[in-house]
């Protein structure tokens, strides 16, 4: 067995699932073109593959505003639909890929508001 796929395997063995799980998902990322999130810059479009962990309303404003909590294996980024209390099939554990700028607003989290996006089978 070469050198690199041992190291591959003994990392497998040892690593944890919660660390293996990320790094799947991360390379699940770049199947689809985009960029990580810890990777991702400010005030520049960007497209963001993850899986929604949480989904919470927020007004804002005054305004409702759905919130979705966006995982990639690297980072977290908040989603944020504002003027909807509910997006069809926006839930956690859904595989989702958002277009758009990354603010780093409320708090130093780093929140996209109003994106594009593409819901995406379960096996992506």
């Amino acid at each position: 067995m070469p050198d690199g796929r041992f190291r591959k395997a003994l990392r497998r063995l040892t690593a944890d699932d919660d660390d293996l799980a990320a790094e799947e998902l991360a390379g699940r990322a770049e199947q689809h073109g985009a960029c990580h999130i810890a990777d991702a810059p400010s005030r520049t479009p960007v497209c963001l593959h993850g899986v929604v962990q949480s989904v919470t309303i927020r007004p804002r404003g005054g305004v409702p505003a759905l919130e979705a909590e966006l995982y990639d294996g690297t980072a977290t980024v908040y989603v944020t639909w504002l003027g909807r209390r509910r997006i069809e099939g926006v839930k956690p554990g859904v595989s989702l890929i958002a277009e758009g700028r990354l603010a780093d607003a409320d708090h130093g989290r780093r929140t996209m508001y109003n994106p594009a996006y593409r819901l995406l089978p379960a096996k992506d």
